[in-house]
């Protein structure tokens, strides 16, 4: 039977969405059909990132969907303040929503519930069966016994005041928080003069967070800052992982040649969880690929993922430190640290760019955590991580 679709992305997600509104820039004749399970796609989501995060000619095509853009950002901790340069930039649902909805019409469906799929089909709750000659997996990080994480949660409230707020660019930690029992910090970001997101996030062990409690939370923060809540606009939530070891191969040898994408695929920074950078950077591979079919997507996006796992095992050395060593409470004191460093050096840091400099001055001195823990978190000779043999 010949395929009515040349791709159907299963999931209407930053990276299925992403993929698909590259592909109709570069590949237009492409017969491509989006299923979202909800009533629209993107979900409920704010997705930001760093200026250096991505090139010059990814802007350019990321472009009508930013909704925010500010100069620099802002970080507090208990030691210091500090304003750091280059521009952060936020996605959000509404406008990748109304992206996505004018350029595929009815090439975008919703309330499209996914009972089953193939690397070839999707069957619906309606019992439909669809077929394409690629089927790509973007619905969303599901844990695995292959890897190894801990968790980023947070809620988000995004908040009308009663007079203006007077920041001027986001405050991207303010860490001089009560920890409760994990690294926390605030997150902020100034929508408008008088409308704000923020959100209260905490690495954590368990994914679970006390929602009640953070609503609590960002009352008493709004509160110490001296903003006047008036109207409750929209809440989000989430819980990003953060790898610290794994069996990757063994990961996407269970995927059984399926083509998945994002989070799904294990592409994400693994200390940050931002997934925008990798999701932009794999449309680009996708869109440039010779040939349209399962095998070869598969093959590109499991070649893709391999090189960024090798690339950010650093990244899950500082991890296991983070989670791995010393007090919760005091998590803090590793991220109070980084931020004493280099401006350049952070913003290689969230492009995922280290150098071998880099590396060495995040290491060199004193670790902000005890030694010997740090030297158990980094061997992973902690009874937690030695299952995990192939890192």
């Amino acid at each position: 039977m010949v395929p009515t679709w040349d791709i159907i992305f299963a999931g209407g997600g930053l990276a299925n969405g992403l993929i698909a509104l590259r592909l109709r820039q570069q590949r237009p004749e492409l017969r491509v059909l989006i299923l979202e399970a909800d009533s629209r796609p993107g979900g409920n989501h704010t997705w930001s990132f760093h200026q250096d995060d991505i090139t010059s000619e990814q802007h350019r095509w990321l472009a009508p969907l930013i909704a925010h853009r500010w100069q620099g950002y802002d970080v507090r901790f208990p030691a210091f303040n500090r304003s750091l340069a280059g521009d952060y930039l936020s996605i959000t649902s509404a406008q990748f929503a109304a992206v996505l909805t004018d350029a595929f019409g009815d090439s975008l469906q919703t309330h499209a519930v996914i009972t089953a799929l193939t690397p070839e089909t999707v069957t619906l709750a309606d019992g439909t069966t669809l077929r394409a000659r690629a089927v790509i997996d973007g619905q969303g990080y599901t844990p695995d016994k292959h890897l190894n994480t801990a968790s980023q949660s947070f809620l988000g409230q995004q908040w009308h005041l009663r007079q203006p707020h007077g920041l001027t660019r986001p405050i991207l930690m303010d860490a001089t928080v009560d920890q409760q029992g994990g690294y926390r910090f605030v997150y902020t970001l100034p929508l408008s003069a008088t409308e704000l997101l923020i959100e209260d996030t905490h690495y954590i062990d368990a994914a679970r967070l006390d929602l009640d409690a953070a609503r609590h939370n960002i009352a008493d923060y709004a509160r110490q800052q001296g903003w006047v809540l008036d109207n409750l606009i929209r809440e989000e939530q989430g819980q990003l992982p953060i790898m610290l070891a794994g069996d990757f191969p063994a990961y996407w040898q269970a995927r059984d040649k399926q083509p998945c994408s994002g989070l799904r695929a294990g592409l994400f920074h693994a200390t940050t969880g931002y997934s925008l950078p990798h999701a932009v950077a794999l449309a680009d591979v996708i869109a440039a690929s010779a040939e349209i079919n399962a095998a070869a997507i598969f093959a590109v996006i499991h070649l893709y993922a391999l090189r960024q796992w090798h690339a950010q095992r650093f990244f899950r050395t500082l991890n296991r430190m983070l989670f791995l060593a010393g007090d919760a409470d005091k998590r803090w004191r590793v991220m109070q640290r980084f931020y004493s460093l280099n401006e350049g050096l952070i913003a290689r840091f969230y492009a995922g760019q280290l150098t071998l400099a880099d590396k060495a001055r995040i290491l060199a001195g004193k670790p902000p955590v005890p030694v010997g823990e740090a030297m158990l978190a980094i061997l992973k000779l902690t009874p937690r991580m030695r299952a995990f043999h192939h890192e």
